[in-house]
């Protein structure tokens, strides 16, 4: 089975046992690293995730994951946070995370850039409003490669 279809029908499978724990299924990555495969499931909750959350969704799904066998080789199966620099898949996470720092990469340039790093603004019916140095750009969602939240570090050692 092709990543893009595991990554699918890993999605169908840990949704509903995301939602039925109370969390959010952010992300599925199935990729090869370092000669070794990895299915990454991302979730998330308000309150945040904890170790008792991953350890839960994972033995749920491995259970699952033995029945319907959608990899045919070994794989490390790892259950955790989105962490600070978390994925934006959905049009909701544009809006829910609005005033947030974000990093997004389109597939064409838009205005001689392909890369935005700027303040999220929301979304409008075509597309991600960002700002940009004090200025508001409009992304269409069709143009987003990747989006992901951007880390804000205070280095000064000042509050």
């Amino acid at each position: 089975m092709a990543g893009n279809q595991v990554v699918k029908l890993v999605e169908q499978l840990a949704l509903p046992i995301v939602q039925a724990a109370g969390m959010e299924l952010v992300d599925v990555e199935f990729v090869k690293e370092g000669g070794r495969w990895y299915l990454r499931i991302f979730i998330d909750k308000p309150e945040g995730i904890n170790h008792a959350d991953c350890r839960f969704i994972s033995e749920k799904l491995d259970h699952l994951l033995d029945a319907h066998d959608p990899v045919p080789h070994a794989y490390a199966l790892e259950v955790s946070s989105p962490g600070i620099e978390r994925p934006l898949k959905r049009p909701g996470d544009f809006n829910r995370f609005a005033g947030m720092p974000a990093d997004i990469t389109t597939y064409q340039s838009i205005n001689g850039l392909k890369k935005f790093n700027g303040r999220l603004q929301g979304t409008r019916e075509d597309g991600v409003v960002i700002e940009l140095k004090g200025e508001e750009l409009l992304i269409p969602f069709e143009q987003i490669a990747s989006a992901r939240l951007a880390g804000e570090f205070n280095c000064s050692g000042r509050k």
